[in-house]
Parts: C-alpha cells; sequence; structure tokens
C-alpha cells in the first residue's frame, strides 16, 4: 500500500484547522476546503492550501478528512455534485471526523459502495483544546487496512488512537462517551450546586472530589466553564440509535433535559449548521 502522505482536510474551523496546522508540520502535503473566507485565509497562514470544493480537496488527496457540524452536512461533503466522492479516485482513503449518529455512518458506507473509496470514521474526543496541543482521542471504525494506513497522520493531532471494529464503529464509541461525559456534567452540576447551597466553598470541594471515588474527568477540566454547543446533538444521537434499537435509557432523556437546561440557564443555543 502507498504511503498515506497528502491529506486532504473538509473543514476548516476549530478542529480541523489545528489537525491541518500538525500535519503539515510532521511534513504531510495539506490542502483543505471550507465555506468561509475568514478560515480559507487562516489555513493558508499555516501552509495550508485551499482548493475551490471537496471534488477537488479529494483528488489531490490520498486521505481526505471530513470535519463538519451535522450529519447533512456529512452527506453533503460527500455527496454532493462538487462531493468528495466526485473526486476521490479509486484506493483513496475518506475518513469522516464528524460526530454523527452511526446508522448515519452506516448508510454512507452502503451509498458509497462501489466507489472504491475506503471508508473509516474517526470521530473526535478531548475537544479543541486536544485539537490545538495534538492530543485528541481518536475512536475508530471501517476499513483496518485503511485505518493503519493512516495511522501516521492522525498521529499528528491525535496521541490516542483505539481501532474498534466495522464501519460504524467509532461513532458508537463516541456516543457512549458522550452519553457518559454529560451524564457526569449533570451530576457534577447538581452535586456542586448541593454543596453551594449548603454553604460549603466549592474550590476545596472539587479539589477533594477529584481525587475520590465520585472523580470524572468533567468535574477534573471543570468543564462547565467552556461553551457546550453539542451537548443537546450528542444525546439527540444517543436518544434516536436507543430507540432505533428498541432500547430503554431512561437516564439519557433525563441527561437531555439537564444539558438543555444548563445551556438555556447559560445562554447558548444549538449550534449552527456546518460549524
Amino acid at each position: 500500500m502507498a504511503d498515506v502522505r497528502r491529506i486532504g482536510l473538509i473543514g476548516l474551523g476549530k478542529m480541523g484547522l489545528p489537525m491541518g496546522r500538525l500535519m503539515a508540520a510532521r511534513g504531510f502535503t495539506v490542502a483543505g476546503y471550507d465555506l468561509r473566507a475568514e478560515a480559507i485565509a487562516a489555513a493558508a497562514k499555516l501552509g495550508i492550501k485551499s482548493l475551490p470544493s471537496p471534488s477537488a480537496v479529494a483528488a489531490a488527496s490520498d486521505l481526505t478528512i471530513v470535519v463538519v457540524g451535522f450529519d447533512s452536512d456529512v452527506e453533503a461533503a460527500l455527496f454532493g455534485n462538487d462531493g468528495v466522492l466526485a473526486g476521490a479516485p479509486r484506493g483513496a482513503i475518506v475518513a469522516v471526523a464528524s460526530t454523527i449518529a452511526p446508522g448515519t455512518m452506516k448508510d454512507i458506507g452502503a451509498r458509497a459502495a462501489g466507489s472504491g473509496v475506503r471508508l473509516v470514521d474517526i470521530p473526535l474526543c478531548r475537544g479543541e483544546g486536544a485539537a490545538e496541543a495534538g492530543k485528541l482521542l481518536i475512536m475508530g471504525g471501517g476499513d483496518k487496512e485503511a485505518f493503519e494506513a493512516s495511522r501516521p497522520a492522525f498521529a499528528a493531532f491525535a496521541d490516542a488512537i483505539y481501532y474498534l471494529g466495522p464501519l460504524g464503529a467509532g461513532q458508537v464509541g463516541k456516543m457512549v462517551n458522550n452519553l457518559i461525559l454529560w451524564a457526569c456534567i449533570s451530576a457534577d452540576n447538581e452535586g456542586l450546586g448541593l454543596a453551594a447551597k449548603l454553604g460549603v466553598e466549592l474550590g476545596p470541594l472539587r479539589q477533594a472530589l477529584v481525587d475520590s471515588s465520585a472523580g470524572n474527568w468533567a468535574l477534573a477540566n471543570e468543564i462547565w466553564k467552556y461553551p457546550m454547543p453539542w451537548a443537546e446533538k450528542d444525546m439527540g444521537i444517543v436518544l434516536k440509535e436507543a430507540d432505533e434499537a428498541r432500547l430503554s435509557l431512561p437516564l439519557c432523556g433525563v441527561v437531555k433535559e439537564v444539558v438543555k437546561g444548563l445551556k438555556i440557564a447559560r445562554g447558548e443555543g444549538m449550534p449552527e449548521a456546518g460549524g
């Protein structure tokens, strides 16, 4: 198998741009596409060449990574008139780094069958700070040979890379991660709120809890201090998949409403498509 050296990025936002910067710094040739002029300008300063369409990016790449916001954005990037699959040569690798429903990922695989493109899903964990630092975590699924061929490129922006199984397995892993994450955030919020009401100083208490059996990543990193644009989307994916699997997840429904309430209290709306 030929080395993966030419990388395409569809989406040059808060995740895609630092990923491109880190891959370029490792000696990969990086080209990208974004709808926003400011993203294209920022990419140019980092040595990332912008091309006029996803199709053009894919035609120039051994590996094309899609980093856009919603299921519909991923589908448009892949299957639009100037989409990735219109330009990707046979044998090229296409990696969906967006967090989308596992069912959507499997549908994409079915629609792309016969195209000669090798698909993997690599949803990203740990957020924007980790993207900047090159410390993302990847949960991967799909064509294993393609995944392993892409690992050196992935290692430029991720320091933990896990292959979980067939196409869609990565999205299942990210979905479960998000369910547990938002459940922890919900519990942290209620627990600390109770302590504050009862007059306990939260700084020392949080440190003690992190060091105790209640410790969790969200608590340790005070994640509630940061915007939570994808919370409702994440929980919506879990609930939809559970409905289709005929599985009851009562805690998930409660967590969705809790995180919605937290966002409302903070004045946050839903993220815009394509974000």
